[in-house]
C-alpha cells in the first residue's frame, strides 16, 4: 500500500512492506501521478520498508532522474533500515540518494 501527503511544498510518499516486481508498479503510479503533476520535491518514507528488490531500486532510480530534471527538484529517502541501507550500497547508490533519519529532516532539506 502507499501512501502520498504533502507538507508544506514537499510531497512524502510512504510505503510498506515489500517492495518488489509485484509491488513496485504501485509505487512507481504514485510517484509518476506527482511528477505528471508538476510535483518534484519527493521524499520517499521507508519507515517501514522491510525489503527492496531491483525492481524498487529501479523505480527509486528514475524518479530521482525525472525529480531532478525540474528546478530544484530531487527525490530523498528518510528511515530506511540499515537492510536497505545495505541494498543501495550493493547496488553503488549511497553516494547518490539523500538519506534522512526522518520525514521532518527530509522535508527541511528541501
Amino acid at each position: 500500500m502507499v501512501e502520498t501527503i504533502r507538507i508544506e511544498k514537499v510531497d512524502v510518499v510512504k510505503a510498506a512492506g515489500r517492495i518488489d516486481s509485484h509491488s513496485s508498479p504501485e509505487l512507481k503510479d504514485a510517484f509518476d501521478v506527482l511528477l505528471n503533476g508538476g510535483r518534484n520535491k519527493l521524499v520517499f518514507d521507508m519507515s517501514e520498508v522491510e525489503f527492496l528488490s531491483s525492481s524498487g531500486v529501479w523505480v527509486l532510480l528514475e524518479t530521482q532522474k525525472r525529480a531532478r530534471r525540474k528546478s530544484k527538484g530531487d527525490l530523498v529517502l528518510a528511515n530506511p533500515s540499515e537492510n536497505i541501507k545495505k541494498t543501495l550500497d550493493l547496488a553503488g547508490l549511497m553516494h547518490f540518494m539523500k538519506i534522512f533519519d526522518g520525514v521532518d529532516t527530509a522535508v527541511a532539506g528541501f
